[in-house]
């Protein structure tokens, strides 16, 4: 196996310490994931997503039933289709966040993806997310517009 090819994983992420069940199958490493239970490819961009998901239900509360990942969106009749959606308690969009690959710096470019995939969902909360440097916005009602926060609320029951 190429340990190159897996280096992102030994480079420190911006979450608190998680714990991974990681496997080797053809010479290919695989992640478990614990909403869709099964293990997938090991991909710079799941790393960041599977610590995302692990973070928002350990530490912030979000219930694993609410949660929605990589399902299609259409928007100007374009397939897009975004990372973790999370619902609220009524079954309304609730929370949108797109993960990225570590090496990908988050610029307005990404910051615009998310936008656009939210404009179909209506998440009341964005995010956007490299593992290293985390942007989330909540909408505001008055403004019509996206303040960016500083940390994500914690899921109230």
């Amino acid at each position: 196996m190429n340990e190159d090819r897996y280096s992102f994983t030994r480079s420190p992420l911006n979450f608190p310490e998680l714990e991974f069940k990681i496997q080797e199958f053809e010479g290919k490493l695989s992640i478990f994931d614990s909403l869709r239970k099964k293990y997938l490819i090991l991909t710079p961009e799941e790393w960041v997503r599977q610590h995302m998901i692990s973070f928002l239900v350990q530490f912030k509360n979000y219930p694993k039933g609410l949660f929605a990942l990589e399902k299609g969106v259409l928007y100007n009749s374009l397939q897009k289709r975004f990372d973790i959606l999370i619902f609220d308690r009524q079954g309304n969009p609730f929370l949108l966040i797109e993960c990225k690959a570590p090496e990908i710096v988050l610029s307005k470019k990404t910051v615009e993806q998310v936008a656009v995939y939210n404009k179909t969902i209506g998440a009341a909360y964005m995010g956007i997310s490299n593992g290293k440097q985390h942007l989330f916005l909540k909408f505001n009602p008055n403004t019509k517009n996206y303040d960016q926060i500083s940390d994500l609320p914690h899921f109230e029951p």
